[in-house]
């Protein structure tokens, strides 16, 4: 691991579009060769796009192995670039100017869905404010150490671990220090509703529309993805939610799960499709993930 970072860190030096192409290649023969994750991904885009040819959804999911390993290196101009380079390669939607007073003028909830560029999106911010986010701590101690750092090299910034419970998060919502939120991932069925996503029941965090409800939080979308031809990032902050959640908290994560699936649609190979999205099965319900 510490000869991978070594290399990122060497590589931080390329432009952009050497760079990027560096990881497209290696996402190609990861797709290749990563039989059980192209299954994961395939076995995803069948469910949710069943109005695709079986050629249509090969071609995503390989785009996907590509677009993940691209991020995945790209990571390094992010931990590493200066604060300039990053300007000058993210672009800001609508408007070319991160919503600062609005996401720290009250209580906010910034919803990042899991799309590759997720950690442009903090990067953006974190040249402007202070956030918050939940953090799995990383198997490598040297990777963890320099995540972390990359992470907080901008503006002080929070990091949690689901062991340290929600009472940090409300404390930081309270604060009114903007809490990046990534909903949606199968994490069984604890604090878990089954809704539809791509028509497709699957279990969900309600924590999206609890926190909310108890903090009074406002919930601002915001999602990274790829400008064409390798020449940055495109970060994209949607308006705040109208009436979020309601009293119907079922109902509140229905509408984030169609949220959700609306901009994957706009960029299908960029979401995460190697996740077990719909690992957790209702009562009686088989494996959707089972080799035949």
């Amino acid at each position: 691991m510490k000869l991978t970072l070594g290399l990122m860190w060497l590589l931080h030096w390329l432009p952009l579009p050497l760079l990027g192409r560096f990881g497209a290649a290696i996402g190609s023969l990861l797709f290749a060769t990563l039989r059980s994750r192209r299954h994961i991904a395939l076995t995803n885009l069948r469910l949710t796009m069943p109005e695709l040819s079986e050629a249509e959804r090969v071609d995503i999911a390989r785009r996907h192995f590509q677009a993940y390993s691209r991020s995945v290196w790209e990571r390094a101009i992010l931990w590493w670039a200066p604060e300039a380079r990053l300007k000058r390669l993210i672009q800001i939607e609508p408007n070319g100017v991160i919503p600062v007073a609005e996401m720290t003028s009250k209580p906010t909830i910034l919803l990042c869905p899991h799309f590759v560029c997720l950690d442009v999106a903090g990067a953006a911010i974190a040249m402007e404010a202070s956030a918050s986010s939940m953090y799995v701590t990383q198997k490598n101690a040297a990777f963890d150490q320099v995540l972390r750092a990359g992470r907080a090299r901008f503006k002080p910034v929070k990091l949690f671990t689901r062991q340290d419970g929600i009472k940090p998060i409300l404390r930081a919502l309270r604060d009114k220090l903007p809490y990046f939120m990534l909903p949606d991932m199968d994490f069984g069925e604890k604090d878990a509703e089954f809704v539809p996503f791509f028509g497709i029941q699957a279990a969900t965090l309600t924590a999206t529309a609890r926190i909310a409800a108890t903090t009074g939080a406002q919930v601002m979308p915001v999602i990274a993805t790829f400008l064409p031809n390798y020449q940055g990032w495109r970060v994209k902050f949607y308006p705040v939610w109208d009436n979020y959640p309601g009293e119907d908290m079922v109902a509140a994560t229905r509408r984030m799960n169609q949220f959700i699936e609306e901009r994957v649609r706009e960029s299908p190979a960029e979401y995460f499709w190697t996740h077990k999205r719909f690992k957790t099965r209702p009562n009686g319900e088989p494996s959707l993930y089972s080799k035949k």
